[in-house]
C-alpha cells in the first residue's frame, strides 16, 4: 500500500501534466504608439484589430506587432508593456509610392482616396512596394471595378520611370480600350468627317488619366488642320465601362465648337530668338493656306530644335494666337521659356573596339563643358564616315543608337552611342 506521501505525490505530477500551466495575461490600460505621428493611433489600432482594454500575452504581441510589420509600412516594430500601457515603437519606411492608375477604368481623386481610406485606414494616397496595405488597395480597385459589374485582374508595378516615384495599378487582363464617343457640336460640313475620324479613335488602349485629354489634342488637331484654328474641344467620359465578350471598352462624350476656317497669317518670334524672323517666314510662305495644322507643326518644330541646338533643352514654347475675323487670318505671337543652357558632361562609343572607337574619337568635336547640340550627335556618324574612307568601310553597314541622360540640376548631359549591325535595330 502507498503512503499518504506517495499517493500526494502522484497526484501533483499527475496534474502537472494533464493541465500545462497557462500563459500570463496581461490587460493594458491602454494601446500607444511612438514614431509615426501620421498615423492616428486609433487607425493602427483597427488596422492590425487592436483594442484596448484586450487581454495580451506575450506570443499574442507579437503576432500583432509582426500585423503592423506586414503592412508594408514599418521598417521596423518593437513592443514594451510597462505595467500600465502597451507602447508599440515603429519606424515608418521611407520607400512608399504615390498611386498612379493605368489604365482602370475609375476616377483618380479625392473621392477614390477617401473611399480606399474607409477600406483601408492606413491608406493615406501612398502604398509601400509590398505588404498587406499594397495587395490591400489592389483587392480593393478589384471589388471597386466588379461593383461596376467589371471584372478584371489588377496588379501593382512600380513605375519603370525613375523620375516619378509611383506604384502603377493595372489591368492586365481583359484589355482596356476607348469606346464609343459620342460627337456633339460638329457642323453639317464636317459631320462625316468627324464621325469617321472617331471610329478610328474607337479602339485604342485606354488611359485613365490621358486618353481623355489625348482625344482632346487629337480631335483639336483633326480641326487646325483643316483651318479651324480656333475650335474648342472638350472631352469627358461618358458614364461606366462597358464590359465586352473580350474588353473593357471606356465610352466618351465629345463636345465641339468649331469656330470659323482661317489662313495662317503671321508667327512673331521674341527678338533674341536663335531663329531668323526671315528664315521662319521663307519656310512658311508657300503653306500659307488653310490647311494650317502642319504647318503650326513644322514651325513650332523648328524653334524648339534651333533653341536645342544651343543647349536649351528644357525649352518650352506657347504660342499666343489672334485672330483677325475681318480678314480670317491667324497670327500667332511665340512665347519662349528656354531654361538653363545644358553642357556635356561626357561621350562614350559602345560595341566597338578599341582601335576603331579611337578613330571615331578623332573627329568628335563637342568637348565636356561645352554647350551640348543635340544635333551635332544626330549627324556625326555620317559626317565623319563622308571625311574618312576608313571608317566609311568599317562602318558599312552600321548604325549609332545614342542616348541622352540629363541632369536638370547640374545641366549636365552624358551621351552614350551604341553602334549596332543594321539587320539588329527594328
Amino acid at each position: 500500500m502507498k503512503s499518504t506521501f506517495e499517493l500526494l505525490l502522484s497526484t501533483i505530477l499527475l496534474l502537472s501534466v494533464s493541465s500545462p500551466a497557462t500563459a500570463q495575461k496581461y490587460q493594458p490600460k491602454a494601446i500607444q504608439f511612438a514614431g509615426a505621428p501620421e498615423y492616428p493611433e486609433q487607425e493602427l489600432k483597427t488596422a492590425v484589430g487592436l483594442k484596448d482594454g484586450m487581454a495580451l500575452d506575450s506570443a499574442e504581441m507579437k503576432e500583432y506587432t509582426q500585423k503592423l510589420i506586414d503592412t508594408g509600412l514599418f521598417a521596423s516594430v518593437n513592443y514594451r508593456f510597462n505595467g500600465v500601457s502597451l507602447v508599440f515603437s515603429v519606424t515608418p519606411t521611407s520607400d512608399l509610392y504615390s498611386v498612379h492608375l493605368e489604365n482602370l477604368p475609375l476616377v483618380p481623386g479625392k473621392e477614390l482616396d477617401a473611399e480606399l481610406h474607409g477600406r483601408l485606414p492606413l491608406y493615406h494616397g501612398k502604398v509601400p512596394a509590398g505588404g498587406s496595405l499594397l495587395e490591400g488597395v489592389r483587392g480593393a480597385l478589384e471589388e471597386m471595378l466588379a461593383a461596376k459589374g467589371i471584372k478584371a485582374n489588377v496588379i501593382a508595378m512600380p513605375s519603370v520611370d525613375p523620375k516619378h516615384n509611383a506604384m502603377s495599378f493595372l489591368i492586365s487582363s481583359p484589355p482596356v480600350r476607348v469606346g464609343k464617343i459620342q460627337l456633339g457640336g460638329a457642323s453639317a460640313a464636317m459631320q462625316a468627317a468627324i464621325e469617321d475620324f472617331a471610329r478610328h479613335e474607337t479602339g485604342k488602349a485606354f488611359g485613365t488619366e490621358d486618353s481623355g485629354t489625348n482625344l482632346e489634342r487629337a480631335i483639336g488637331m483633326f480641326y487646325a488642320d483643316r483651318g479651324y484654328a480656333a475650335a474648342k474641344v472638350q472631352v469627358l467620359r461618358s458614364g461606366d465601362a462597358v464590359a465586352t465578350t473580350d474588353a473593357i471598352e471606356v465610352p466618351f462624350s465629345a463636345t465641339i465648337e468649331e469656330g470659323r476656317i482661317y489662313k495662317l497669317g503671321a508667327i512673331h518670334l521674341p527678338p533674341d530668338a536663335p531663329v531668323a524672323q526671315a528664315d521662319l517666314d521663307k519656310s512658311l510662305g508657300a503653306k500659307n493656306s488653310s490647311a494650317m495644322g502642319q504647318s503650326l507643326r513644322d514651325a513650332w518644330f523648328m524653334i524648339v530644335s534651333r533653341y536645342k541646338s544651343k543647349g536649351y533643352l528644357d525649352c518650352k514654347i506657347t504660342p499666343h494666337p489672334e485672330f483677325d475675323e475681318a480678314s480670317g487670318i491667324a497670327n500667332y505671337t511665340v512665347e519662349v521659356n528656354p531654361g538653363g543652357v545644358y553642357h556635356l558632361a561626357s561621350v562614350r562609343f559602345e560595341n566597338v573596339s578599341d582601335e576603331l572607337r579611337a578613330r571615331i574619337m578623332s573627329h568628335w568635336t563637342m568637348q565636356p563643358g561645352d554647350t551640348f547640340d543635340e544635333s551635332y550627335v544626330q549627324g556625326f556618324l555620317a559626317k565623319a564616315q563622308k571625311e574618312d574612307s576608313v571608317l566609311m568601310r568599317s562602318l558599312s553597314g552600321v548604325a549609332g543608337k545614342y542616348t541622352v541622360a540629363t541632369d536638370p540640376e547640374t545641366h549636365e548631359v552624358t551621351c552614350v552611342m551604341r553602334l549596332v549591325r543594321l539587320q539588329q535595330t527594328k
